[in-house]
């Protein structure tokens, strides 16, 4: 276990912020900033004033997709969700059970050759576990071979048994989010980005903030036994590899908008220290003992204290920082999961002078 606290169930957010009272927007959640072990409370809308001239931001253009769609197996009614389409054509796809309240719960993968009715006729087949030592992803491969668009017809986002009604798509889109070229997109919502609104990228850009797109289409999160992140589609543009190499070059901070894109720029960095243009796969996972070597700092969502994610924020931020702001984060009553409150971890030390700078006051 990474951290030693608990989440109560009541501090799940259950709908998203614009739909908690009246004149609220995707920016009226909180905003908890750490540097090291000092930790103080925002609203998410004074980003800004947390941030200064020269800082970059990485986001996730990454857009979401309707990846669950019913389907069944024999008579029994099963919930597939669509992760990740491989080079082959192939779908990794996760099988659960509908729990009868419009959500699902955890199921047996397998065994091969398993075949999955979907609405018009479509077909899909269970080929083979897609790692050796676990069973709840699967390779599949579907006899329509154009899968976004039985996604677009069919499919709804995937919804967790915490919240407390379906969405619609747009709900977990953020404002960075583009059309991929091959129609592609993720899972799950990179959900760190979506209490932006273009009011406050506005705000950010006036102040000097410098934002450098990358795209990571991230699969299906093991939601009860968080597993480790297993290999995901990337890409790290030209024109963002030289905005983040310029910005560490400079006075500027590197921040990554979600554990999503640290994974991608960590994976495009080379042995000397320089961040390229790549695209692919990455299977890399950023653990205390990796360390990172881009990134300086993070804005991400609050995580379950079992999820793998947090070793990524130990990386960054060292153990002891993460446990003291999950702390602050139970005691101030913050909300967790993709509509719920977020953190800033800043680094204790200035980046480029290795003296401490403090702008969490």
């Amino acid at each position: 276990m990474t951290t030693t606290v608990r989440v109560p169930e009541e501090r799940s957010a259950r709908v998203p912020a614009e739909q908690r009272g009246p004149g609220r927007d995707r920016d009226s959640v909180r905003l908890l900033v750490s540097c090291g072990t000092e930790v103080t409370h925002h609203a998410f809308v004074e980003l800004p004033r947390r941030l200064r001239a020269g800082d970059l931001l990485i986001v996730n253009t990454s857009p979401t997709l309707a990846a669950a769609v019913d389907g069944r197996i024999g008579h029994a009614r099963v919930v597939v969700h669509f992760s990740t389409r491989g080079d082959d054509g192939r779908w990794a796809v996760e099988l659960r059970d509908p729990d009868g309240r419009g959500t699902t719960r955890a199921r047996g993968g397998g065994p091969v050759g398993t075949e999955v009715r979907l609405a018009g006729d479509v077909r899909l087949v269970l080929e083979e576990p897609l790692t050796p030592y676990g069973s709840r992803l699967w390779w599949g491969r579907v006899s329509d071979p154009d899968v976004l668009g039985l996604l677009r017809r069919h499919g709804r986002p995937i919804r967790y048994s915490y919240t407390q009604r379906d969405q619609p798509l747009s709900a977990y889109q953020t404002v960075f989010a583009l059309p991929s070229a091959d129609g592609g997109g993720s899972a799950e919502m990179p959900s760190a980005a979506r209490p932006f609104t273009a009011r406050l990228v506005a705000e950010l850009v006036s102040r000097g903030v410098q934002f450098a797109p990358i795209t990571l289409h991230t699969g299906v999160a093991s939601a009860e036994a968080h597993e480790p992140p297993y290999p995901e589609r990337y890409e790290v543009p030209e024109a963002s590899a030289r905005l983040i190499n310029a910005a560490r070059a400079g006075e500027g901070r590197i921040l990554a908008v979600g554990t999503t894109a640290v994974r991608a720029v960590e994976s495009a960095v080379d042995a000397g220290g320089v961040v390229r243009a790549r695209k692919g796969w990455t299977d890399l996972v950023v653990t205390p003992e990796r360390g990172v070597r881009v990134v300086d700092g993070l804005l991400t969502g609050l995580h379950e204290p079992e999820a793998s994610h947090l070793l990524m924020l130990e990386a960054i931020a060292g153990r002891a920082a993460i446990e003291r702001s999950y702390g602050e984060a139970l005691s101030g009553l913050y909300l967790w999961h993709e509509f719920g409150d977020v953190h800033l971890i800043l680094p204790e030390k200035d980046p480029h002078t290795e003296r401490c700078f403090s702008n969490c006051r």
